[in-house]
């Protein structure tokens, strides 16, 4: 009995001390960890804006169309899809002989009529005509007078013409169509200016002003963001959608924009000047904390911060970071707090252990070329 509680004694002991070791184990293992590779950068300082982005279709200014307003038979067409064109010029022309021939009746009624209107002005001032049936043929003057000017009118309407500056983007018609009248005939589209119209939410209502300037990135176009203005902002919020309607104008001197193309649009609304800026991708957000992790000798440090504005991929810290803090940018995601870090960005320049080695391996190659240049000089 005695020999087995010494025993059981002995064998606790031996678990205890294999726990201990193996706790040692995973804390030596844990120390010689390798460091986790990350990529910093320094904070920069620079202006940045308070923007609002949305999306929007360019529409044009002004377009109409233009509907025949006699009928007729289409005898010449003088422009195509695409010409620019000019208010009151003549787009197309229709038949017009049978208007002409009314205004030619119209025309001969009015002239006998002004005839007898002035033979019988004479004959009113000697008295031979009663007051009443002067005034009559006055009348029927004026009604002949504005049937002339109607017919003159209606044949006029055979001239097509463009009602607004702008280029013809759509023709209807072809040379020997009857077309009716309220028919359409063209459709003419001013290009400049263009306008999109921007539906923004009403919590923004403060922010957007009129004369704001904004930038406009156009998809089907490979160039820079295109200037504009904000020109026009509705009174009033939709109660459907929560939004109200902002007009945003857009020069288009060259017509390299067409209407129908999608545009991305930022306002800006706010500016702040020589501010601290990191890349957005370094910032960590939880539910309760804003941070960035820090690389200090080697060690991943966290440092809670303030936000401020972002803009283009950076992001504005107001509070908690120093412009020499070494911004883990890449890498950091999962990383804990106080975890070792190997900085592989680092210029070749700054790194005095790789300059050393260089050195030597320069050094070396040196004496390999001067011993072989012995040796051919022997050999000679």
């Amino acid at each position: 009995m005695k020999l087995y509680r010494i025993g059981s004694t002995a064998l606790v002991c031996v678990f205890l001390l294999g726990a201990c070791q193996q706790g040692d184990q995973d804390e030596e293992e844990e120390d010689e960890a390798p460091p986790i590779p990350v990529e910093t950068t320094l904070p920069v300082r620079g202006d940045i804006d308070a923007t609002y982005t949305g999306t929007a279709p360019i529409e044009a200014y002004s377009e109409a169309s233009v509907i025949a307003k006699v009928e007729g038979e289409v005898r010449q067409i003088l422009v195509e899809e695409g010409d620019t064109v000019v208010k009151n010029q003549v787009l197309a022309r229709l038949d017009g002989d049978r208007l002409r021939l009314e205004l030619n009746e119209s025309q001969a009624r009015l002239r006998k009529m002004q005839r007898d209107f002035e033979r019988n002005q004479e004959l009113t001032e000697t008295g031979l005509i009663s007051e009443g049936d002067f005034e009559r043929i006055k009348f029927d003057l004026e009604a002949l007078q504005a049937a002339y000017n109607l017919a003159s009118l209606e044949l006029d309407y055979t001239q097509i013409r463009a009602p607004i500056d702008g280029v013809v983007s759509e023709r209807f018609i072809k040379v020997g169509n009857t077309v009716k009248t309220g028919d359409p005939i063209f459709h003419v589209t001013s290009l400049d200016p263009l306008v999109a119209y921007l539906h923004v939410p009403e919590r923004e209502y403060r922010q957007i002003a009129a004369g704001q300037p904004a930038g406009i990135r156009i998809d089907a176009l490979d160039s820079d963001p295109i200037l504009a203005n904000v020109t026009r902002i509705s009174p009033i919020v939709d109660p459907a959608t929560g939004t109200f309607k902002i007009t945003i104008e857009i020069g288009n001197d060259q017509h390299h924009i067409k209407p129908g193309m999608f545009g991305r649009i930022a306002i800006t609304f706010d500016r702040h000047e020589n501010a601290l800026q990191v890349p957005r991708s370094a910032i960590i957000s939880t539910t309760t904390s804003t941070s960035v992790l820090v690389e200090e000798e080697g060690i991943a440090i966290r440092k809670d911060v303030q936000t401020g504005y972002s803009f283009n991929g950076m992001i504005e810290i107001t509070d908690g970071l120093s412009d020499d803090d070494n911004v883990i940018t890449v890498g950091h995601v999962g990383l804990k707090r106080d975890s070792r870090v190997n900085v592989i960005n680092r210029p070749v320049d700054d790194d005095p252990v790789l300059d050393e080695e260089l050195a030597d391996e320069s050094g070396v190659d040196e004496v390999v070329a001067e011993e072989s240049t012995a040796s051919s000089e022997d050999a000679n």
